[in-house]
């Protein structure tokens, strides 16, 4: 049995237009360069991937020393606005990452919304409580930097549930 869902939402302004901020995640490649390197994480699926709705991409990672694959499918792509990607294979009983991107003054405002359930319930629980909560937002707080320092701008915000 599955634990209770997550979400964490994270928001963050970036000093280049909608379509440049879209271009740079539609870029699967730019994925490396805002994960951290303590994850050693590689895409698997031969490059250039051409994002669009049902792309599947491969990824290997470690988390604390134990290898990880994770496949995930994208399940919307509306370019220039917004898209989805959903794990269909991984550590997660389930994540689905809504990225979004919305014009402002001076930029782009890009949001992630990620909805996530850890698998085994009690495991799952004590492993978020101890390790993977703490691990996550490390992950997204590294991701925020490398953003504003690819793209420019500031340094967002955050809720994580």
């Amino acid at each position: 049995m599955n634990g209770s869902l997550r979400s964490i939402d994270r928001a963050q302004p970036v000093s280049v237009p909608v379509d440049e901020a879209f271009a740079f995640f539609a870029d699967v490649s730019s994925l490396e360069a805002i994960t951290p390197p303590w994850l050693r994480f590689r895409i698997l699926t031969p490059q250039p991937i051409v994002l669009c709705e049902g792309a599947l991409i491969d990824y290997r990672l470690a988390l604390h020393g134990a290898p990880l694959r994770w496949r995930t499918r994208i399940e919307r792509w509306e370019p220039g606005q917004c898209f989805v990607d959903t794990q269909i294979d991984g550590p997660f009983a389930r994540w689905e990452h809504t990225h979004t991107f919305e014009w402002q003054p001076g930029g782009t405002l890009i949001r992630d919304h990620v909805d996530y359930r850890m698998p085994l319930r009690a495991v799952g629980w004590l492993a978020h409580r101890l390790v993977i909560g703490r691990d996550l937002e490390r992950i997204f707080d590294y991701r925020r930097d490398a953003i504003a320092r690819m793209l420019g701008g500031g340094q967002g915000q955050y809720r994580c549930a």
